[in-house]
């Protein structure tokens, strides 16, 4: 028999609650760390927007799955982060299906036009002419986010992609109030956007002037896109009227892309590459990527060094780690292409026996000049405006996903009457191969510009399994950095224990062979151990901080969720139930 409570035994527990929440608090978060997660018991969003963080987390308090709730935040950002956030640029999302076990990756990577050729972008001289591969037609690859969309949902999810864009749909037509984040960045890029009409039409006032925070941008243009492909699937933006209108404003703007090539435009799932760490799977990004596989390669020299009891950051432990990157970048710089077009030989370059040859050529106490390394003989850029979300649901199925427009707000044109933000990608191939991108990356043959092909990308949305389940969901904007400021999250929770909040704030270094540098955040490292480290012959420099990774641990034996979002972004937000 269940007896009423009697008035004292209320009154107690009434006075017990505090207490209890403490023991609870006590068991989530541990009193030696400076820095705490978010938790939840169900399901967690981790985003670099608010707004569409909170979109992905009602999909999933209403049922939907990790994929339902992945596509509509997708969506959700191409209005609420429109640098990043895209319809017209493209990514990769890495999912993990819980039922099965399995993971798989999904390319929905831009492609080069059927007109495209391998000089394309080269001057009367034979010179790189980089005002064509970054603000010109020519500099458009065919959009994928649209097409990988609804590959995820017709492969993964439970809703319709019209069910997916309401949220998107309701943002962009009811007007979304301007953050400080989203001003500044309008700010900014005020001389890319005002380049173009169409763009300057939605992102300033009529009279040219600034929105300021707490006012409201509303996107007819976009929400009406939306709708033609709630309404009519991909085709809605793949044919008819807003593929005409894409293929007019990059035509227009000097491009050759035709409604031929969106109409053959096709996302692909591929096979994840993978390798261990210290008794855990990691599940990254294959080629076109370049990401996944460099992770793995940097993992696996380090695995073979004591990093943990070196400790984090110190000079010992920044030597060798920057000494794996740069010799990873020089493999990319000549191995790493589309795998449709070029042989990537990715087994080699992640196979354990590979990193022990590499460590062989690192010395324990002097740094190697980057001259002197060439891409091993085996047995170009997202721009920090790329950004990434991961996702956990109710049942243990993960989401990746890593997208872009490449530049911020891409190539900075919108093309007429749709809404929608044309990426700059082009330039993520070798415009000649051998001479270094936007952001110093040098590429070679694998990735010379070819009609249909996808261009070489540094995004690496990466799964982390501990016994076959996910133990990390994480994934980073950053170009370049990306990699290494994925690596360093692993690192951070695998090596030296911290917590996913806390692998997050920590510092970061980089290294990607050219220039012959370890980048280093500002205030990330001390006067001791740089000068530990110039005594080994490294060159530092202090440049701004990297990356804005968004992640969420499974802490099976709590039973809880734990997430954090980058503190080197702001309007970013982890939230579940």
């Amino acid at each position: 028999m269940i007896r009423p409570l009697t008035a004292l035994a209320s009154a107690a527990m009434i006075a017990l609650a505090p207490v209890a929440a403490v023991a609870q608090e006590a068991a989530i978060f541990s009193s030696m760390d400076a820095v705490h997660p978010v938790w939840a018991k169900s399901a967690m969003v981790s985003v670099q927007e608010a707004l569409a963080s909170e979109v992905g987390l009602q999909v999933l308090k209403d049922g939907g799955n990790a994929v339902d709730a992945g596509v509509a935040v997708a969506l959700a950002l191409a209005v609420t982060l429109p640098r990043a956030g895209n319809l017209g640029g493209g990514g990769f999302m890495l999912v993990h299906d819980a039922e099965s076990g399995e993971t798989k990756a999904i390319d929905y990577r831009e492609m080069a036009p059927a007109s495209a050729t391998r000089d394309m972008y080269l001057d009367a001289d034979g010179n790189a002419d980089s005002n064509l591969s970054r603000f010109h037609g020519l500099a458009v690859g065919v959009p994928g986010t649209v097409a990988g969309m609804q590959l995820a949902l017709e492969t993964y999810g439970s809703m319709t992609l019209a069910e997916a864009a309401a949220p998107a749909i309701r943002l962009a037509e009811d007007g979304i109030t301007v953050t400080a984040d989203l001003a500044d960045s309008l700010k900014g890029l005020e001389k890319r956007l005002k380049a173009w009409p169409t763009s300057a039409a939605i992102f300033y006032k009529e009279d040219g002037s600034f929105y300021e925070p707490g006012d409201v941008i509303k996107q007819p243009d976009l929400a009406a896109t939306l709708k033609t492909i709630a309404m009519e699937g991909p085709d809605g933006f793949y044919k008819g009227e807003v593929a005409e209108a894409i293929a007019a404003s990059v035509q227009e703007a000097g491009g050759s892309m035709t409604v031929e090539d969106l109409a053959n435009y096709k996302a692909i799932i591929r096979e994840p590459v993978s390798g261990t760490y210290r008794g855990h799977e990691i599940v990254s990004m294959p080629p076109p990527s370049s990401g996944g596989t460099h992770i793995i390669q940097i993992l696996n020299v380090m695995e073979g060094y004591p990093v943990g009891y070196l400790g984090h950051n110190s000079s010992d432990t920044i030597h060798l780690m920057a000494e794996a990157m740069k010799r990873a970048y020089a493999d990319r710089s000549e191995y790493l292409g589309d795998p449709d077009f070029a042989d990537v030989p990715v087994k080699a370059l992640t196979s354990k026996d590979y990193a022990a040859k590499i460590r062989d050529g690192i010395s324990l106490n002097r740094a190697t000049p980057s001259a002197s390394i060439k891409p091993g003989k085996l047995a170009p850029y997202e721009s920090d405006q790329t950004t990434h979300f991961s996702i956990v649901d109710k049942d243990g199925n993960a989401v990746s996903n890593t997208y872009t427009l490449n530049f911020s707000y891409g190539s900075g044109m919108t093309a007429a009457g749709t809404g929608v933000l044309l990426n700059n990608e082009m330039d993520d191939f070798s415009a000649k191969p051998g001479v270094p991108n936007a952001y110093g990356l040098i590429g070679g043959d694998a990735n010379a510009v070819e009609p249909g092909k996808r261009p070489l990308s540094s995004m690496s949305p990466t799964i982390v399994l501990k016994d076959g389940k996910p133990f990390l969901v994480t994934g980073s904007p950053g170009g370049s950095r990306i990699i290494t400021t994925t690596l360093q999250v692993i690192s951070n929770m695998i090596d030296h224990g911290m917590n996913v909040a806390e692998a997050t704030h920590a510092a970061r270094i980089h290294h990607q062979w050219l220039p012959d540098e370890i980048r280093v955040e500002d205030g990330g490292l001390s006067r001791d151990t740089v000068a530990a480290l110039e005594a080994k012959g490294h060159k530092i420099a202090v440049k701004s901080v990297m990356g804005s990774t968004q992640s969420i641990h499974v802490d099976v034996e709590k039973g809880l969720l734990l997430g954090a979002s980058d503190p080197r972004r702001t309007g970013s937000a982890t939230v579940g139930y």
